[in-house]
This record gives C-alpha cells, structure tokens and sequence, in this order.
C-alpha cells in the first residue's frame, strides 16, 4: 500500500482549519472596532449636543458629526433624550461585517446609550 499523497491530505486539512481561525478571528476583531466605533462617535455627538444650550440646529449638527465618524449606514437611527441636566443619545446600527447574510446570528446589532451631563454656569 502505498502512501503517496497522505501529507498532502493533512496539509489541505490544517489549511482550512487555520483560514476558517482566521476568519472567524477577523470577524471579531471588525465587529469590536465598529462598536468602539459607535459609542465614541455617540459620545461625541452627545458632548457637542451637553455643550451648547440645545436645540434643532445644534441636534442636526451633532447628528452630521454622528454620521461623519460612523459613515454612510442605512440602518443608522438616532434618538435624543433630555432631562434637566443631561443629555442622552441612543445610536442603533447593525455591525457591517456580516459572517453569513441572511443567518441569524446573535451581537449583529449595535445599541449604545451615552449620558453627558449639561454644562452650565452655576
């Protein structure tokens, strides 16, 4: 019996078990960066909204900073939340890697809430 061939086999095997590591290694490491990602920018738009006195146009602005640093996302959804010495924002994305489309797989989304106290003269 012959045993031409039999490296190759459990090279072909490693193989595909090392780039599979790989990948799913790779998955990882995108999917924290998009939720580091997310709640800096978040944080950031909430700290522009606490520093000025409010309202629509400082909203707009802080959502174009928002959408500036997260980049173009369709799925993006801002929610502003006010109460009498802080500002919260809610940002909701899904993750832009996506291992397998269509298959349900658990931490795709992205929901971060940040709270910054309102500055003000006392």
């Amino acid at each position: 019996m012959s045993e031409r061939g039999a490296g190759a086999v459990s090279a072909v095997v490693g193989v595909t078990a090392f780039l599979t590591l790989l990948l799913f290694a790779v998955q990882l490491v995108l999917n924290l960066y998009a939720t580091s990602v997310v709640t800096a920018a978040a944080f950031d738009g909430a700290r522009i909204v606490a520093g000025s006195d409010g309202g629509p146009a400082v909203e707009a602005d802080a959502e174009a900073r928002v959408r500036e640093l997260i980049g173009a996302r369709d799925d993006l959804s801002l929610t502003w939340s006010y109460s009498a010495d802080v500002v919260a924002l809610t940002v909701e994305t899904s993750h832009p890697t996506a291992l397998l489309p269509g298959m349900p797989l658990p931490f795709q989304q992205i929901s971060r809430t940040v709270e910054v106290r309102r500055e003000s003269l006392r």
